[in-house]
Order: structure tokens, then C-alpha cells, then sequence
């Protein structure tokens, strides 16, 4: 399909006070979901759109679909942040994005379905086998049309209308989330990223029991 996204998001070029280029940050983009499952597929059609725009060169954005083991594998190579977008069922309004960070307790699962995907148990899974703590994110949207994947149900392929209406609007989030990442080169700095989603959405500040906290939503 033709996307019809913003122009992107101005990346970061800034040099330092010596000449030489700011330190890179390493960052993975995974899109998730299933799209023969109606709006599921919406983290797929995200991390399309993202592939065919520019990116600085250390961030990767790959489409997970349901392949929860792959991810738990590019996790361990150890990103500086990591970016899952994905659908995100809050009882909110069909096509509402949320920007949520997820923040593991000592409960988290670690066992994992190897055709399904749980980003919270990839994470959990991931540490377990030793990927480094990095600072990690959500993008959201509320769907409309979701399934299980019971063999009963019918299979739906493409996103509601609402849900196809937020996509573009996704993938400004997700640049901007990028270009506050890569200008920010210590976890002290965390704070100026929750205060640029804060500024550009209503902050939730909702904690949930799956160990995410929404930050803002649109």
C-alpha cells in the first residue's frame, strides 16, 4: 500500500566542540505482530513504512511478525534502546497511539511461545540469557479488529480503518523518538525523553500490571 507519512523527522547531525561526530547510538526498531490477524499486523505495517525512510546508520528496523525467538536473539547483541512497535489493547479509543515504557519486575516470565510473541517475555527471556538493561519503549495503537488465532475464527488480513489512519502518525512517533534518543548520551538524560513525549502527548502515567508505564498518548 501507498504510504502517505510526513516528511521524516530531522536526524541529529551535530558535531561536538572538537570537530568529531557525537557518539553513536545503537537502536533497534521491531515491529510486531501477526497480519493475518486484522489489526495486529499493525507493528508490520509500522516497520514497513520505517524501512524506506532515513535512518542514522546504527539504527536497524526490522519486522519481527511473530517470530518471538529471533528477537530474543538481535536483543542480545546488546542496542543502546530498543523500540518495539506493536498493538496495545488499554481501552482506549480505536487508533489512539500510546508511547510506553516497559519496566521488567521480578515476576516477569521467562518462558516464551516460539510462534508468538510477548514483548515483555522477550525481554524477560533476553536478560536471562544476558542482554544488557537498555532503555525500551512501546509504540502502541489501540486496535479495533484483533483475533486470537483460535482455528475457529476466520483470518483477517489488513488493519481497520482507524488503526490505518494512526500508522503515519506512528511512524512521526517513532522518529521522534529516535532523534530524542540519539541526543541524549547517558541515562540522566532519560528525563528530556519523557519530557519531549510528555510535550507532544497527554501523559498517562499509568503503570500496569505487565510491567510497561505509559509515558503519553495521542
Amino acid at each position: 500500500m501507498t504510504p502517505n507519512a510526513a516528511p521524516p523527522a530531522t536526524m541529529p547531525t551535530t558535531r561536538g566542540s572538537t570537530g568529531a561526530e557525537p557518539p553513536t547510538v545503537k537502536i533497534l526498531i521491531a515491529g510486531i505482530g501477526n497480519v493475518f490477524l486484522g489489526d495486529d499486523g499493525f507493528g508490520v505495517e509500522v516497520a514497513a513504512r520505517l524501512s524506506v525512510r532515513p535512518l542514522p546508520g546504527d539504527v536497524r528496523v526490522v519486522d519481527f511478525g511473530i517470530r518471538g525467538l529471533d528477537l530474543v536473539y538481535a536483543l542480545l547483541e546488546n542496542y543502546d534502546a530498543v523500540i518495539f512497535v506493536d498493538t496495545a489493547p488499554r481501552g482506549e479509543r480505536p487508533g489512539t497511539l500510546s508511547v510506553i515504557e516497559t519496566r521488567l519486575s521480578s515476576e516477569s516470565q521467562v518462558t516464551i511461545d516460539a510462534h508468538g510473541m510477548d514483548p515483555v517475555k522477550v525481554l524477560a527471556l533476553a536478560r536471562e540469557l544476558g542482554a544488557m538493561p537498555c532503555p525500551t519503549y512501546v509504540v502502541g495503537c489501540e486496535p479495533l479488529v484483533i483475533l486470537s488465532g483460535e482455528e475457529d475464527e476466520d483470518v483477517v488480513v489488513g488493519l481497520s480503518g482507524p488503526v490505518q489512519g494512526a500508522v503515519g502518525e506512528a511512524v512521526n512517533m517513532v522518529e521522534s523518538l529516535v532523534v530524542q534518543l540519539c541526543t541524549t548520551s547517558n541515562r540522566e538524560d532519560e528525563g528530556e525523553i519523557r519530557r519531549a513525549i510528555a510535550d507532544g502527548a497527554a501523559a498517562t502515567g499509568t503503570p500496569t500490571d505487565d510491567g510497561v508505564h505509559a509515558l503519553g498518548r495521542v
